[in-house]
């Protein structure tokens, strides 16, 4: 790691920069400015890969800067390492401060995000302790959230000589209950999991009655609510309980205190501005390949509607309504998804993979062209498809000109299936091949294969990827004259190379790849 001096000219600068609690209009103009002109922007994120904070200033971002993302290995779950938790994070803040340090050192200004407060509470401060005595460092103060959950509420948390305590909630109930009862007013940060203990030690403390609670605050999601009527398991880590002081609390001649949780989705009144349709891609399994523009999505969505299985991906949230189908109703799946949004309602279309390859986007788009439907909103949202997935876990089959083909003829018929199989074929296209087998269709493969070989040698790799991401995760590397169908099924997706196609034996196994340039005298066939 380098020893630069913090005086050195020609070392960058690294700016803390606190983005405030959630709003992007709540970024203060120094921050903003900061944002448009850094050489790097840096920030963290679970392993999911959602970072708050550059959703924040992404208004602000300028498109132009380096970007790094310090992407922490664990958060709550338990790790290998041979020094246990604590030993993993702080590997990964040494890691991550050499990262950003190898940009000072080039001359390169840095501006790693923080939500709220920088040094409040914030993964920033990390940095700062390993980089402030190395290279010139300046923080930008930022709106914390107690701050953006005062204002949630619409109260005042102290007036003239109450003390404001603010505590982690990962304190014991018995310490928290303590600092609860011996201070006027308090904000009670970090709950999530430990949402239970806090909501224990308010009541011992006497001070539950007085609570509120407020989730994601000045963000779209936002939620308030007397902290005794939430749910425990309905609360993600950015929330907070807010205990207002006593002379704080009085406001003369006010007899409603509305506590309601709102909106109230049951209540179309509630439901703020039109409704409107979002086709949304959830990727190829778990929420580790959920896009942050998806996932935002079904996070304010009313109602889910979509083939049951591709539902059930989705975590079960209590405010939301499904509507799970058959995966042979596209179009009635469509129009329901319309007729809800007709009515105000916010309503997400949930497919797996990408929603606009062999998925719902086109169903959904087509329902809508009706007349009835032309005023309703839609929208489509990208996520990573199966044959991403696939050509990924293997290397990059598809790294040259490729085309995907699904061998269903459920809705178009076998003849055409194989002139097109023909037709990619002949112009040497690397091919996706999806939809390859089920139980009424167990012959398609091989009369693929058949076509296929019609103009490609047998000798063509062949890689076959099966629930990619999954449990059930199976590559299978073979060729064209080799492929057993009796190794694909539904969840199968087949990619077939072209002949510039490679197969390499590393130590991890084999890598198959396409290269992007044709050596001199490649013919097709």
């Amino acid at each position: 790691m380098s020893s630069a001096d913090p005086t050195t000219p020609s070392a960058g600068t690294l700016y803390g920069v606190g983005l405030g609690p959630g709003d992007p209009e709540l970024t203060t103009i120094k921050a903003a400015r900061l944002v448009r002109d850094a050489d790097v922007i840096a920030y963290h994120s679970a392993r999911h890969g959602r970072s708050i904070a550059r959703r924040i200033a992404e208004p602000h971002l300028s498109g132009t800067a380096i970007e790094e993302a310090l992407v922490y290995p664990v958060t709550t779950e338990t790790t290998d390492h041979p020094g246990g938790y604590q030993g993993a994070i702080d590997e990964f803040y040494t890691e991550a401060a050499a990262r950003l340090a190898a940009h000072l050192d080039a001359g390169r200004d840095v501006v790693l995000l923080a939500e709220g407060d920088p040094l409040f509470y914030g993964s920033y401060m990390h940095m700062h302790k390993r980089l402030a005595g190395r290279y010139r460092t300046e923080v930008v103060p930022g709106v914390t959230s107690i701050s953006g959950a005062a204002a949630a509420l619409g109260r005042p948390l102290v007036e003239r000589d109450e003390v404001l305590t603010v505590l982690p909630g990962t304190l014991p109930r018995a310490e928290l209950a303590r600092r609860l009862a011996d201070t006027d007013s308090a904000a009670v940060m970090k709950l999530g999991r430990t949402f239970g203990t806090v909501r224990d030690a308010l009541a011992d403390a006497g001070k539950l009655d007085r609570a509120h609670y407020v989730e994601r605050a000045t963000m779209e999601a936002q939620r308030t609510g007397a902290l005794g009527d939430v749910d425990a398991g309905d609360v993600p880590y950015f929330a907070i309980a807010l205990v207002p002081g006593d002379i704080a609390s009085s406001v003369p001649d006010q007899e409603n205190d509305d506590h309601r949780i709102a909106p109230d989705p049951a209540d179309p009144a509630s439901v703020r501005g039109p409704g409107e349709v979002v086709v949304v891609g959830t990727g190829p399994a778990g929420r580790d390949w959920l896009t942050p523009q998806v996932a935002a999505a079904l996070s304010v969505a009313d109602d889910l509607v979509g083939y049951g299985p591709y539902l059930d991906r989705v975590p079960p949230n209590p405010r939301q309504t499904r509507y799970p189908s058959d995966n042979r109703v596209e179009a009635q799946r469509a129009a329901h998804a319309l007729d809800l949004a007709a009515s105000g309602r916010r309503v997400a279309v949930v497919s797996a993979g990408d929603p606009g390859v062999f998925a719902m986007a086109a169903a959904v788009l087509e329902v809508a062209s009706e007349q009835k439907y032309r005023d309703v909103a839609v929208r489509v949202l990208p996520g990573l498809s199966a044959a991403q997935a696939v050509s990924a876990a293997v290397g990059a089959p598809l790294g040259h000109d490729h085309a995907m083909i699904s061998l269903s003829d459920r809705l178009k018929p076998w003849d055409v299936v194989a002139a097109r199989l023909r037709a990619v074929a002949a112009a040497d296209l690397a091919i996706a091949i999806y939809n390859p087998r089920s139980k009424a269709r167990p012959w398609q493969v091989g009369a693929a294969r058949e076509v296929l070989l019609e103009h490609r040698s047998p000798d063509t790799p062949v890689v076959l990827g099966r629930d990619v991401g999954g449990a059930g995760q199976r590559i299978t590397v073979t060729t064209l004259g080799e492929l057993d169908p009796e190794l694909v099924d539904m969840r199968t997706l087949v990619i077939v190379g072209s002949s510039t196609t490679r197969v390499v034996e590393r130590g991890t196994g084999p890598v198959v790849f396409t290269p992007r340039h044709y050596e001199t005298g490649t013919t097709t066939g």
